[in-house]
């Protein structure tokens, strides 16, 4: 079987992603489009300069939205992180503007193609892009979903691993809600050393889960002040989903979904299978984590809510 992967987008983010997808053999036909067209085919180029030197071949095709049609995934890199130099707050709202209006133009530009593959947003607002991907390209909610928390959860197993000098890979558990200021650890579902954090925190009073809490969240923007773009840890959390999808993997992983009874995509663990989500997984959270995953969800349903009257 054929694996064919689009990516849309090839700036930091949606090139970082060709490449791994590329270099490690992970598709064999890879659709890359761009409006950008210079750009896009020097990456092209620089890519089939690499293949004599990689260990599988890749087809490479440039700027054909049609051959999206028989593409198991699509990638959304769309955006114009640059908006956020500006903004004190942090605040990845900020893209909303120039990304709402990107996702209908693609958005219906993929329905049009005939595409019934799985379509992975990680456009920021991540929660709020990936529910107007949801409704402009009228794939069915399963097959629609955002990187979302994946990212900040890989950002929790990191700074855990490194309060407590583990491999992140030893931790487990996961951010909720929005990829985004409303984001926050469910410390209840965080496991290490096969015990839960919060019993290791009451015995070890450096160990501050306030203050680990809040490095995850603003983990993205150290990382921006210093370079003035993310990319290696968001397109590791977007290939992670890909391979999950053409695997038929069956991992849990938390991304962005719809959720029924918030009526929004926001992020919580799922199982991945080829068919987009095959299963959504019910958490055991204490009362305040469920207060705080319903104001997050209200939080980014007001913001999807007008967005989406106003493209329609």
């Amino acid at each position: 079987m054929t694996r064919k992967v689009g990516v849309i987008g090839l700036g930091h983010v949606g090139t970082a992603i060709a490449n791994y997808l590329i270099f490690s053999g992970a598709t064999d036909e890879l659709v890359l489009i761009d409006k950008n067209e210079l750009k896009l085919n020097a990456e092209a180029t620089d890519f089939a300069d690499a293949a004599a030197n990689l260990p599988a071949h890749t087809k490479i095709i440039v700027n054909d939205y049609a051959a999206l049609a028989d593409a198991d995934v699509i990638v959304s890199a769309l955006g114009n992180i640059s908006q956020q130099n500006d903004d004190a707050k942090h605040d990845r709202f900020v893209e909303l503007a120039f990304n709402q209006a990107a996702a209908k133009e693609v958005g219906t530009k993929i329905k049009e193609s005939g595409f019934n593959g799985v379509l992975v947003s990680i456009s920021n607002p991540c929660d709020v892009i990936a529910a107007l991907f949801q409704k402009f390209s009228g794939l069915p909610e399963n097959q629609v979903m955002g990187t979302g928390t994946l990212l900040d959860s890989a950002r929790l197993k990191k700074t855990v691993g490194q309060a407590l000098q583990v491999d992140p890979r030893s931790v487990t558990g996961y951010n909720l809600g929005e990829h985004g200021n409303s984001q926050f650890t469910a410390w209840s579902t965080v496991r290490v050393f096969d015990q839960p954090i919060t019993a290791l925190a009451a015995e070890n009073e450096e160990l501050d889960l306030d203050t680990l809490d809040e490095s995850v969240r603003a983990g993205g923007y150290t990382v921006f002040h210093g370079k003035h773009y993310t990319n290696y840890g968001i397109a590791a959390a977007a290939v992670h989903l890909v391979n999950a999808i053409l695997s038929d993997s069956h991992e849990e992983l938390p991304v962005s979904y719809f959720h029924t009874e918030y009526g929004i995509y926001i992020s919580s663990p799922v199982i991945i299978s080829r068919q987009g989500i095959a299963k959504k997984i019910k958490l055991d959270l204490t009362p305040a984590e469920k207060e705080k995953l319903a104001k997050s969800a209200g939080y980014v349903k007001d913001r999807f809510t007008t967005a989406y009257a106003e493209l329609k």
